[in-house]
C-alpha cells in the first residue's frame, strides 16, 4: 500500500471517529430534552417515569426502582424494617462498626434454642467480646468509654456531651497522656470538660458523686487535660445552672426568670467575682423563690445543688444587698 493510499485511509478513520462521537453526544443531549418543547426532563422515582419538567409529557415509564422493596408509614417501622447497622459513634471502642451477638437465646423465628445450641452461643459471645479488642489500647478505650456512658446517665446528661466525652478522652490517649494517671480519673475528667463546653455543667460535686475517683484527683487530671490538649472552655456561668435546679425544684417560669434577672444584677455590680457559680446559682433559686413567694427551703435547694446551706445563705445576702443597690436612685 502506498504511502498516499494510507494517509487517506487514515484521515476517513479520524472522520468516521469525529462523526461518531457527534451523534453520541447528539444523542445525550436529545435523551435530556423533551422529545416535544425541548424542555428539561425529571424523573418521579415515585411513579417509576420520566417526564418533562415543562408540558408535563411522559417520556418514559416502568422504570426500575433501585430503592427497598419494603414501606413505612413512621419511623419505628421504618427502623424496624431497614437492614442497615446503627450510625458510627465514638461513644463506642470499635465507632459500632464490629458485630455484635445478642443476649436472647432464640433463632430467626423467635423458638427457643435447645441447650446445646445455647451453650455453643456463649461460646461464641466469649470469643466474640475477645476478638472486638485486638490490643491494650483498645480494651482501655472500652472500659473508659463504659466509665463515660455510665456517668453521663447518672448525671442526665445528652448525647452530644457524651459523643464530645469521648472524642476527648481519645485525643488524651492519643497523646500518650494517660501514663501516670488512672482511667477513671482521665474519663471523668474528660466528662467534666464536656459538660462544660456544652453549656451544662455539672459541679465537681457532682461529679464526684457518680466517678470512682476522689475530687482532687478530677480537678488536678482535668487541668491536666485541658492544658495539655488545649481546649477551649470559657468559665462556668451560673446562669447555666439554674434551669435544672429550677426544673428538679418544679419552680415556675416566674421564679427562674426572676432568679436571672438577680444573677445579672450581681454581675454589673461584681458580686459573682470569685465566688463559686453553683452557690450563686443555688442562692439565685433560693431567693426568686421566696421573691415569688413560692415555698422552697434551703435544705431542698442544698440537696438539689449538692451545696451546704451556709454557703446558699452567705450568697443569699450578696445578692439581695447588690439588688438594694441597683434600687437605691
Amino acid at each position: 500500500m502506498t504511502d498516499s493510499v494510507r494517509g487517506y485511509t487514515t484521515e476517513r478513520s479520524r472522520a468516521r471517529e469525529s462523526e461518531d462521537e457527534t451523534e453520541s453526544t447528539d444523542g445525550d443531549s436529545e435523551q435530556l430534552r423533551c422529545p416535544e418543547c425541548g424542555g428539561q426532563l425529571a424523573t418521579d422515582t415515585e411513579h417509576g417515569e420520566t417526564v418533562c419538567a415543562d408540558c408535563g409529557l411522559v417520556v418514559e415509564e416502568d422504570e426500575i426502582d433501585h430503592g427497598p422493596e419494603w414501606r413505612a408509614f413512621d419511623s419505628k417501622e421504618k427502623d424496624q424494617k431497614s437492614r442497615v447497622g446503627a450510625p458510627t459513634t465514638q461513644m463506642m471502642h470499635d465507632k459500632g462498626l464490629s458485630t455484635n451477638i445478642g443476649w436472647q437465646d432464640k433463632d430467626a423465628y423467635g423458638k427457643t434454642l435447645s441447650s446445646r445450641q445455647r451453650e455453643k452461643m456463649q461460646r461464641l459471645r466469649t470469643w466474640n467480646e475477645r476478638f472486638r479488642t485486638r490490643d491494650s489500647k483498645e480494651r482501655n478505650l472500652k472500659q473508659a468509654l463504659g466509665e463515660i456512658d455510665r456517668m453521663a446517665s447518672a448525671l442526665g446528661l445528652p448525647e452530644n456531651v457524651r459523643e464530645t466525652a469521648s472524642v476527648i478522652y481519645r485525643r488524651a490517649l492519643g497523646d500518650d497522656l494517660l501514663p501516670g494517671r488512672s482511667i477513671e480519673g482521665v474519663a471523668t475528667s474528660a466528662l467534666y470538660a464536656a459538660a462544660r463546653q456544652a453549656g451544662t455543667p455539672r459541679s465537681l460535686d457532682e461529679i464526684a458523686t457518680v466517678s470512682r475517683v476522689e475530687k482532687d484527683e478530677i480537678a488536678r487530671t482535668y487541668r491536666y487535660v485541658v492544658r495539655e490538649l488545649g481546649l477551649e472552655i470559657q468559665p462556668a456561668d451560673p446562669e447555666q445552672y439554674v434551669p435544672r435546679f429550677a426544673s428538679e425544684l418544679e419552680l415556675s417560669d416566674e421564679s427562674e426568670r426572676r432568679a436571672r434577672d438577680l444573677l445579672k444584677t450581681a454581675k454589673e455590680q461584681g458580686v459573682h467575682s470569685g465566688k463559686s457559680p453553683v452557690g450563686l446559682a443555688a442562692a439565685a433559686i433560693y431567693a426568686a423563690a421566696l421573691l415569688t413567694n413560692e415555698k422552697v427551703t434551703q435544705s431542698e435547694v442544698s440537696e438539689v445543688a449538692n451545696i451546704s446551706e451556709v454557703t446558699i445563705r452567705n450568697r443569699y445576702h450578696e445578692l439581695l444587698e447588690a439588688e438594694e443597690q441597683i434600687q437605691v436612685p
